[in-house]
């Protein structure tokens, strides 16, 4: 057999059906798809490649997939994040009138760096936050964000939609140092999605793909909107819904909670190709609802959301549904690192029950593989090491005081690991991290645009005092040290 690369030695978690690991497997790529696997000395013999590449010592396995994060928060991050509300104000504030194009590619580049140097090899990034703004104002931000990840390498399924109703929208440009302020219609937003859609979708080799987004409704919608409004956001997102259906793309929504599933559900919004975010304290019925209708769900363990109360994701899975791992990231506390989110998912529900044996080691990496892949309707391309699919893999060098000894190295990856012990990732059958290093950007150069983007922002926004540390930052007064 001829291939382009060969990968030998190593521990090879495939997540395939049957979980196989190979020790001192090998892993045989041409065109950038898996064209063999097996044992490493079997395949030396029988496969020709132009470039062997040696992962003894490492475990090699499918690449992280994030399910839930946001573009535009890697150069807010922490910012107002001490003052109530402030952090959120300071993202709808940024994400209508102070982020020019230049922001979302600086962005864009960083948080896929950022991923890239973790493992994770796919992402959804909602293009804003929290869970209504969206800069879908004019198409030029996401193809700012589409350019800037593409850059770098990785997969992104990028989500767009109009803010929730009433409409128009105050929206602003940065032009030459000064800002032009301007309305926007629910109908210029859809049309600026249909546009991203037609200019994105599928493109760079299909590394970039476009997903359609409508604000959730849930009871304080319905109790705090005039009813005129309420009926028009209700109508909107049937609109957003029937469009996704359409063209094929996953429909997804952030921030569920307390019944707002069932108002999903009477507006038709649920679905196999849906993904809805955080989800806590459903009722028993919304539950049945998720696995009857195969909707698809973003588990965000290490969110404020699963803080303010519990998404039932044991519970979920126990009734048939698929239940991903997202980060929520990144902000305002939390990383794209899946490890981090990984182990916090086991803690989170084995608190819950008292009982350390919920939600086994296993399960959680397949959270955040194949059950990612399946999320986002992408289970036959990636998320598992099979025959037929993109060779997208992540390696881990277990030559670590952390990791040692070498011996139950799945265990070892889930519960031990961090995203800074990747080593190598590799993209459909490209090699875009070696040895911890990026391969297509200069990684200075990209920290450099986001010090200087992020900068700009807050002296647009007038935030420099947001920066300074809280009083209660080493803790309140009067608490024993």
């Amino acid at each position: 057999m001829q291939a382009d690369t060969l990968l030998i030695g190593g521990h090879i978690i495939t997540m395939d059906p049957a979980r196989r690991i190979l020790e001192n497997g090998a892993v045989a790529i041409a065109d950038g798809k898996i064209v063999a696997l097996g044992d490493a000395a079997q395949m030396r013999k029988t496969v020709r490649a132009e470039q062997v590449l040696d992962y003894s010592d490492h475990v090699v396995f499918p690449g992280l997939i994030d399910v839930h994060a946001h573009a535009g928060h890697g150069l807010v991050k922490t910012i107002g994040m001490h003052g109530g509300d402030r952090w959120e104000d300071i993202c709808g504030e940024v994400y209508t009138q102070a982020s020019p194009p230049e922001f979302w590619y600086a962005e864009a580049r960083l948080a896929a760096l950022e991923r890239l140097r973790f493992g994770v090899t796919t992402g959804v990034s909602l293009l804003g936050g929290g869970d209504t703004i969206m800069r879908t104002d004019q198409p030029e931000y996401a193809a700012a964000h589409c350019r800037g990840v593409s850059e770098v390498g990785t997969r992104s399924v990028v989500a767009v939609g109009p803010t929730r109703a009433p409409h128009p929208q105050t929206y602003g440009s940065w032009t030459g140092g000064q800002r032009t302020d301007y309305p926007v219609t629910f109908e210029q937003q859809l049309k600026t999605c249909q546009q991203i859609v037609t200019d994105w979708h599928g493109a760079h080799e299909g590394r970039i793909n476009i997903a359609m987004l409508y604000p959730v409704l849930r009871d304080e919608h319905e109790r705090d909107m005039s009813p005129t409004d309420y009926q028009t956001a209700c109508e909107q997102a049937e609109i957003v819904r029937k469009y996704a259906r359409e063209m094929g793309l996953t429909f997804t929504q952030d921030g569920h909670w307390r019944g707002s599933i069932r108002r999903a559900e009477k507006l038709g919004l649920l679905g196999p190709d849906t993904l809805l975010s955080h989800c806590i304290d459903l009722h028993e019925d919304e539950i049945s609802l998720v696995a009857k209708t195969s909707t698809k769900i973003a588990h965000n363990p290490s969110a404020n959301a699963s803080i303010m109360g519990r998404c039932p994701a044991t519970e979920m899975m126990a009734a048939g549904a698929c239940v991903a791992l997202g980060s929520d990231a990144t902000a305002p506390d939390r990383s794209g690192d899946m490890f981090r989110h990984m182990q916090q998912a086991m803690h989170y529900h084995r608190t819950h029950f008292s009982d350390a044996s919920v939600l086994p080691i296993g399960k959680v990496l397949d959270m955040c593989t194949i059950s990612g892949a399946k999320a986002l309707g992408l289970e036959g391309c990636i998320g598992s090491l099979e025959v037929g699919k993109q060779a997208d893999i992540v390696t881990v060098d277990m030559r670590r005081p952390h990791l040692y000894p070498p011996n139950m190295v799945a265990h070892r990856l889930v519960c031990f690991a961090n995203g800074n012990d990747v080593t190598n990732v590799i993209i459909g059958g490209e090699l875009v991290l070696e040895d911890g290093k990026a391969t297509r950007v200069r990684e200075a150069e990209i920290m450099a645009d986001a010090a200087a983007q992020a900068q700009l922002m807050i002296e647009r926004i007038g935030a420099q005092g947001d920066l300074a540390l809280p009083r209660d930052f080493w803790g309140r007064e009067g608490q024993s040290s």
